[in-house]
């Protein structure tokens, strides 16, 4: 974590400054905004941690409901959104926060017993990620997303009581397009409505969201017809794994989840419970929590199960729904205009959570989107680069809700559907699958932002369009070790990792001094051409590099000016942009990724951590090419 850049800051220092002529919580409703974000929950929020820390971008958030949410909903953390969140500041206070998932077991029944063990398997592959996969409570994990807005220049808080009722575009206007209705929802306010014009509105209001009515769009998929239960508990219990993952299927009462939350005592159940008709609803039976602990005490037998508090519980019915695309541009005007409308979360795409990854999902969706709005209202890239979003997330939400309707049938496959060799199916599909609950199977196409694998073999552990996995490193400054991918904020820049030949240590005349001297000093090199007079050198793009020699085979006085440049308003020397092998503990990045220790590499790394391309330290016009696909020329 860097500080005191620009003179030294006492006190927290996630506490940046405030920004003068800030609107603040209380404030008269503005008439105009550059993004109006509807709905308050993870993605909402994820989005708005992101624009909240760029001063001149005015950002309004509108939430239905009176206050912040305490309770239930979501709670899995896949790994990839563990990720996420070391970028934004607050994977280590979930981690000691959480509950870790470390194995799951299976429970069927048995041939001497109504309920035994018959798998248990490692919920994490090794290597797969630095994270972990925890639960946490939904609501916790908007208290961050929310401290990081308090935090931020722009002071910035939700206003509750107010939702979108509807919204207008005119498409030739360049200032202020998209007209929103906002609808008061405060008791004594309820029915008032007011008008904010907005230049980007992104629909986080969920599965019934008015915004995407406004934009004519419609979520098209099936239903299951099951209804489940759903509760988080306090209860005494002599069922084995009651801190553990569990699937536990009994012969004729059918199924259920046990999933471990956060503090050591609460436990979240979901409850298979009784099948619908055609056009029924799960509100229609009437069922309430006292439905779902007689039938979770059914399954459970013969172990007891006694409920001391009922902490939160809903009734929902399994749907996998889709819409046509996630912006307001019809595909015959995609040439001629750019998205001012977009959904997210479960606007967009509504699933079961048996897969855990409806939130994390919605928080990838405007991961995705928040750097690509930053770029084009900070005047970095052109509105064009916003029809890469639908483009993107529609095809891993695709993805997931394809996922998802398998796995929900999976998770209620009867006893018989079980393979020969014992193992219940369940189990074996759960195996199978460890890499999509982990997040880690989204790839993104080849585009603008997503080069070819032409250059692949040079890396071949940085899959290009997958997410960047990190690996151990040391930091030649001060000798840290540290994870590389923990240098990457989510902060809206590119990263360049340098990969240096096994023969270069950064000595003049070699060849990272060279590319570093060009990056640095030529009017057609990316730095020069994209980052605007007066900003740092590493505005747009973060350059590091990473030696294979020893830490004590490196000096770092003789390193590229331009890997210890000077930054802030008093030309502080950045001393966190150099790196090397782990040779003491014997991890070595190169060996990990598969990187070519002969050559070396460049890395692109996109501001969401997915890579962008792979190439030669030699490819200068392709990395020009590259970047001058997405960022505007500004030098």
């Amino acid at each position: 974590m860097q500080y005191h850049v620009n003179g030294f800051q006492p006190g927290d220092p996630d506490v940046q400054p405030a920004a003068p002529g800030q609107r603040r919580a209380g404030d008269p409703l503005p008439q105009a905004v550059d993004v109006l974000i509807a709905g308050s929950g993870p993605a909402g929020l994820c989005l708005a941690a992101q624009l909240a820390r760029v001063p001149q971008i005015r950002t309004m958030l509108v939430e239905p409901k009176l206050e912040p949410m305490v309770k239930g909903q979501a709670d899995g953390i896949s790994v990839r959104s563990m990720e996420m969140f070391q970028a934004f500041g607050f994977g280590e206070k979930v981690m000691r926060e959480s509950v870790w998932i470390n194995e799951t077991t299976f429970w069927a029944p048995g041939a001497n017993a109504p309920l035994v063990r018959v798998a248990r398997v490692q919920d994490v592959p090794d290597g797969i990620s630095e994270m972990p996969h925890v639960l946490i409570n939904q609501a916790r994990v908007h208290d961050m997303f929310l401290d990081i807005m308090r935090r931020s220049p722009t002071r910035l808080e939700p206003d509750y009581g107010l939702k979108v009722a509807d919204l207008t575009i005119d498409p030739a206007a360049t200032e202020y397009p998209v007209t929103v209705t906002l609808e008061h929802t405060a008791p004594g306010r309820e029915g008032q409505t007011t008008q904010v014009r907005a230049n980007y509105v992104i629909g986080c209001d969920g599965a019934r969201s008015n915004v995407r009515a406004a934009i004519g769009g419609k979520l098209h998929g099936d239903a299951a017809h099951q209804a489940w239960g759903v509760m988080d508990v306090l209860a005494v219990t002599d069922f084995p794994d009651w801190r553990m993952k569990s699937f536990v299927r009994s012969q004729e009462e059918g199924i259920l989840m046990v999933l471990a939350r956060e503090g050591g005592h609460l436990v979240r159940l979901y409850v298979e419970l009784d099948n619908l008709g055609e056009h029924e609803r799960a509100a229609d039976r009437g069922m309430d929590a006292q439905h779902i602990i007689a039938k979770a005490q059914r399954i459970f037998r013969p172990f007891e199960l006694d409920v001391k508090e009922v902490v939160w519980w809903s009734i929902y019915e399994i749907g996998h729904r889709l819409t046509d695309k996630f912006d307001d541009v019809p595909e015959s005007e995609v040439a001629t205009r750019a998205p001012r409308v977009m959904l997210a979360g479960d606007a967009c795409h509504t699933h079961s959570p048996k897969a855990g990854q409806g939130m994390n999902v919605s928080m990838g969706d405007t991961f995705n989107l928040g750097w690509k709005l930053i770029s084009v209202l900070t005047g970095r890239a052109d509105a064009s680069l916003l029809h890469s979003y639908s483009g993107e997330r529609r095809a891993a939400a695709k993805g997931l809700v394809e996922f998802d309707h398998k796995w929900a049938r999976v998770v209620g496959a009867r006893a018989e559907d079980d393979a020969a060799d014992g193992l219940p199916r369940v189990a074996r599909e759960f195996v199978n699958n460890l890499p999509f609950t982990c997040g880690l199977t989204i790839r993104y196409e080849p585009s603008a932002l997503t080069g070819t694998a032409t250059h692949q073999a040079l890396a071949n552990g940085f899959d290009i369009g997958k997410r960047f996995h990190s690996a151990p490193v040391i930091r030649v400054a001060d000798a840290k070790p540290m994870h590389l991918g923990h240098c990457i904020e989510a902060d809206a820049r590119f990263r360049l990792f340098l990969f240096a030949p096994a023969d270069d240590s950064g000595r003049p005349g070699g060849t990272i001094a060279a590319l570093c001297e060009w990056l640095e000093q030529d009017a057609a090199s990316p730095l020069r051409r994209h980052t605007a007079p007066g900003e740092d050198v590493d505005a747009v793009i973060d350059t590091r590099a990473v030696f294979q020699q020893h830490l004590h085979e490196l000096d770092y006085a003789a390193m590229p000016t331009l890997l210890r440049p000077r930054v802030g308003r008093y030309g502080l020397c950045d001393y966190e942009k150099i790196f090397c092998v782990d040779h003491k503990r014997g991890e070595n990045i190169f060996a990990m990724r598969g990187i070519d220790r002969a050559g070396g590499c460049m890395v692109i790394v996109r501001p969401d951590q997915y890579v962008g391309h792979v190439l030669p330290l030699s490819a200068r016009e392709e990395l020009t090419a590259f970047f001058a696909g997405v960022l505007r020329v500004r030098g």
